[in-house]
């Protein structure tokens, strides 16, 4: 019971667990102020016209979303009422709509700012502000991966991503495409306003959090969506899925004490250590297991029960921290999207028109499961695309 008692109260007065509401109420006004559609509105001017246009937008709006609000959610469900039915009644494939979509909204798992990010360094002990930065690299890495995949497949077969008819493409004329970039005004700004204090050491991530949820407010009332139905609204879901994560914090903290206390993280290490393995066996080990897991639970419970045990594991091996912190990320971002439980699947299924099935969206992901493994061998083999942006950084 003393334990319940400590671990509950460290974690409900830790300074930088204030990020994790702050960030999900900025995401919950963003999505309810019309920015969402401006975007997908201008994507579809943009890259309508294309071969795989609508897919490859789709992943465009995506990685702008992660990099405003950081939660999944928020850009799978939106891009499943608005993306999705434009995509299969313009006959794309079934399988490559619904596969984009998955696949991009996972990219706020990774791209700054992330609550998982945030509780990932709360448990590690390092610095937040070095892994949001750092995660730019990897986060932008997986999204062209994603961008080459569907270009190359509606390349080779049209009829996964047909281009409209010459008439219809023939009405978007440059002046048209010009003009509704205006709409990413807003949101490049609200990036650059989060991301941008971080960076130059102006804020720290809470207080840039802060700066976001002043930015989210002034983006609904540009938008003239800014009322007290909509804050209500906002601050009420912001409630509850805060508590969620922090009920998850501290069940999984009073776990780990007395795992810890009974030398379990000491047997863990000894044993891993003991093996006369070379250290690039026991990182890929550590990263398979992490890949199993995330087909059967929540990441942050993840972070919470494995941090604690890895991170001695990966210092006594001469790793990097945050380059293994990184990485556990990307396969967090994996992880939403492995069935049978990725979390991603079902927000889809949730919105879905009727005759999707969740058969079809098992079937659609696979290829981009193989993608995100192909981006996390590349993050192994060069780490700089996560540790350069963090080594320019102002503390």
């Amino acid at each position: 019971m003393l334990l319940v008692i400590v671990q509950t109260w460290d974690t409900m007065t830790n300074y930088y667990f204030v990020a994790i509401p702050l960030y999900i109420f900025m995401a919950n006004v963003l999505q309810r102020s019309g920015v969402i559609e401006d975007l997908f509105n201008a994507m579809q001017v943009w890259f309508g016209p294309v071969r795989g246009g609508l897919a490859i937008g789709v992943v465009v709006i995506c990685t702008i979303m992660a990099a405003m609000t950081g939660i999944v959610g928020a850009a799978v469900a939106s891009m499943g009422i608005l993306a999705l039915p434009e995509m299969l009644k313009r006959r794309y494939d079934k399988k490559l709509a619904l596969g984009t979509i998955c696949a991009g909204g996972t990219l706020g798992i990774l791209i700054p700012p992330s609550v998982v990010t945030v509780v990932y360094a709360v448990t590690a002990g390092l610095s937040i502000g070095k892994l949001f930065i750092g995660a730019v690299g990897p986060g932008l890495l997986l999204s062209g991966l994603y961008i080459i995949y569907i270009a190359i497949r509606c390349w080779i077969n049209p009829e996964l991503g047909p281009a409209p008819p010459a008439e219809e493409r023939a009405r978007v004329t440059w002046a048209g495409r010009v003009k509704v970039l205006r709409s990413i005004a807003l949101p490049t700004l609200l990036v650059l306003a989060v991301l941008g204090t971080i960076y130059f050491g102006i804020a720290t991530p809470t207080e840039a959090a802060a700066v976001g949820c002043v930015g989210a407010l002034f983006s609904a009332l540009v938008y003239r969506r800014l009322s007290l139905g909509l804050i209500v609204q906002s601050t009420y879901t912001t409630a509850t899925v805060t508590c969620m994560i922090l009920w998850i914090t501290i069940g999984a903290r009073c776990f780990i004490s007395v795992f810890t206390a009974i030398g379990g993280g000491d047997l863990v290490t000894h044993f891993v250590t003991g093996m006369e393995l070379n250290r690039w066996v026991i990182l890929f080990l550590i990263l398979g297991l992490l890949t199993v897991l995330g087909c059967f639970l929540d990441e942050i419970g993840i972070i919470l029960l494995c941090v604690p045990i890895f991170t001695p594991i990966i210092l006594r091996l001469g790793f990097d921290p945050i380059w293994f912190g990184l990485l556990f990320l990307v396969n967090a971002q994996t992880a939403y999207v492995s069935p049978p439980f990725g979390y991603t699947l079902f927000y889809l299924k949730g919105v879905a028109p009727p005759g999707i099935t969740m058969g079809d969206i098992y079937h659609s992901i696979i290829p981009f499961i193989l993608l995100q493994i192909i981006g996390l061998v590349t993050c192994v083999i060069f780490p700089e695309i996560m540790l350069y942006l963090p080594s320019l950084m102002k503390e």
